[in-house]
């Protein structure tokens, strides 16, 4: 800003002085003409009329005599050498015949520039007559004034005498009036830029501060101050901008020690309920296990409590897991793990709830491994959340789940064709506790914090975890991972919809960029495909609130590799962004089958059992 301001500063002084230096010149140029005109009008009349006296007084029947006359007066005619020195130019008029004295001319240039006009004004009337010529000297062209007369010599013949006067000496007196302005403008020009510069900086200085000390600020240092000196408007600013920062940082520690209280205050309350649930579920399973021996009502009693109870543990657990993340104290225990068996293990847990459902779960993947960096507990359990979150809104309809990878990156899609969600609620899916509808039961039990917590194990292995819906045509949540942890992912071997002509656009909930170190889990940003999605949507999706964990949409997805078939059907389309409620966490299923050996090439995750689900 301040060489702008230099820079502008200095433009419009140049323009000032340029029109001013053009008045200035031609005032000057046109006073020290009229001058020299003035001077040299009245020396040459005279000399012109004194001229024809002369040849009046001397004029004889001889044309050897006339000659002379005429001749020894064009000499005096141009001076002794003192003052401006004229050149002299005699010419007959035309048509007068045979004449005693021939035309003569004391230079070829003063010669050159008698005009016709001047001779056609000299031959038609009596007096003196003048105009302003250019006399071609060496190469150069000098302004200069030409008189003209018309005289009679001897045998009555009319000729016309010219007096030319070379202005080269004015000229040169301009020329150098011309430079001194520019000499002067120039360095009025040097002046005014070190003036502006020093001025736009003692001006913008406090502005600059304020900038950077907002930066700062901005940066998380809160006792960052501006320096202020004296009584000033500026210093006005500085001390406004000084106790915005104290309220400002106020506030931010006061949120700041809410924030720990109530991590605190979770933490504690959810270790303080481990015991007591702990001895409640040690008798839940007691008159679970003896339910037989009851009447129906004590029966159904018993088989309520338990179903309660394990639903509490799984809350308890999950909450325990979120103030982990919150604390920062998620740590990543990765390996290299092939991520088909994983994606296999969460679905044979959620198979018996889907059979309840009413749903099918078909697994497309390829036949070589799909080995990756990772903490297979972890991913394991985002893949389970997504499957019971197909499962809980599928409609008893069939879910697809989809194992990819390339070379940089391999993923997992999860495909349902049920209720769908509108683009207003892609804000709210990764919010905790959400549900789109919050009269709908919850059949499969889940806490409400399985999608949330699913969003932060994304984040933790660097990766994306992004959602699509339309009303009524359900939904695809897909997970893409780093082949290596902190590699940075830059598209997805799965696609995230299927594009149909004719459907409606496309939104995305991301997951967090694995370098985006100073993400906080509760704060995060949405970002929707510009190209397709409408203004009143994004508008609406601006209103709703951010989105934990978002990338740009330019992230969104390639291609699938070959051989592995797309996730969703042929009709579905690529409709307008929606997502779904957090999955619920399911029961553990007794008897369920063992992983897959691990292939030669990689090795499967191990089997953990229900309790081992948390860290």
């Amino acid at each position: 800003m301040q060489l702008r301001t230099v820079a502008i500063t200095v433009v419009l002084c140049a323009l000032a002085e340029l029109i001013t230096g053009a008045l200035l010149s031609a005032r000057i140029a046109d006073g020290l003409f009229q001058e020299r005109l003035s001077q040299v009008k009245e020396e040459a009349a005279a000399s012109l009329r004194g001229a024809q006296t002369t040849f009046d007084a001397g004029m004889g029947g001889n044309i050897s005599a006339t000659r002379t006359l005429v001749g020894d007066q064009l000499k005096t005619m141009r001076g002794d050498g003192s003052g401006m020195q004229p050149d002299t130019v005699l010419r007959v008029m035309p048509g007068e015949g045979r004449q005693w004295v021939p035309d003569s001319a004391s230079s070829d240039a003063a010669e050159a520039s008698i005009t016709a006009a001047l001779q056609e004004a000299v031959a038609e009337g009596n007096g003196v007559h003048w105009q302003s010529v250019t006399l071609r000297i060496d190469g150069r062209k000098e302004p200069g004034l030409a008189f003209g007369y018309k005289v009679q010599l001897p045998p009555e013949r009319n000729y016309g005498l010219y007096l030319v006067y070379n202005l080269s000496q004015v000229q040169g007196t301009l020329n150098l009036i011309h430079g001194v302005l520019l000499l002067g403008g120039s360095l009025l020009l040097v002046v005014i830029g070190a003036i502006a510069w020093y001025v736009s900086r003692r001006a913008l200085q406090p502005v600059a501060e304020a900038a950077a000390t907002a930066e700062q600020l901005a940066r998380g240092a809160l006792d960052e101050r501006m320096h202020v000196e004296g009584q000033d408007e500026v210093a006005r600013l500085g001390r406004s901008f000084n106790r915005m920062a104290d309220s400002l940082a106020a506030q931010i520690v006061q949120l700041e020690t809410l924030s720990q209280m109530q991590q605190r205050f979770v933490s504690d309350v959810s270790h303080e309920l481990r015991t007591p649930l702990t001895t409640v579920r040690m008798a839940a399973e007691v008159l679970h296990d003896a339910r037989d021996d009851f009447d129906p009502i004590n029966r159904r009693s018993a088989e309520l409590l338990y179903d309660q109870v394990e639903r509490f543990q799984t809350l308890l657990n999950d909450l325990l897991e979120i103030s982990r993340f919150d604390a920062g104290a998620a740590v990543l225990d990765a390996g290299e793990w092939d991520l088909i068996p994983v994606a296999k293990r969460a679905i044979e847990t959620a198979i018996p709830h889907a059979e309840a459902a009413g749903s099918t779960i078909d697994l497309v993947a390829p036949d070589t491994p799909v080995v990756v960096e990772m903490d297979p507990r972890r991913v394991e359990r985002i893949v389970r959340n997504l499957v019971m979150n197909a499962v809980e809104h599928g409609e008893g309809r069939p879910i697809e789940v989809r194992v990819a990878g390339d070379a940089g990156a391999a993923a997992v899609a999860v495909r349902d064709h049920g209720i769908g969600l509108s683009p207003l609620d892609v804000a709210r899916v990764f919010d905790r506790f959400w549900r789109k509808d919050a009269a709908r039961a919850r059949t499969t039990g889940g806490s409400g914090l399985g999608l949330s917590i699913s969003m932060q194990d994304a984040r933790l292995h660097g990766g994306w975890l992004q959602a699509w819906g339309e009303p009524g045509e359900g939904s695809v949540f897909r997970l893409t991972l780093p082949r290596v942890v902190g590699q940075r992912l830059s598209a997805s071997p799965l696609p995230l919809a299927d594009p149909v002509p004719g459907a409606a656009a496309e939104a995305e909930a991301e997951a967090v960029d694995a370098d985006d170190t100073e993400w906080f889990p509760r704060v995060a940003e949405v970002f929707q495909e510009a190209e397709v999605v409408g203004e009143a949507q994004a508008e609406d999706a601006d209103e709703t609130g951010p989105v934990p964990g978002t990338l740009p949409p330019g992230l969104a997805g390639a291609s699938a590799p070959t051989g592995a078939m797309p996730v969703v059907s042929p009709g579905a389309g690529a409709q307008e962004s929606d997502t779904k409620p957090d999955a619920a966490r399911p029961a553990p299923v007794p008897g369920a089958p063992s992983p897959e050996a691990p292939g030669p090439q990689h090795r499967a995750a191990p089997e953990r059992p229900r309790g081992e689900d948390k860290e």
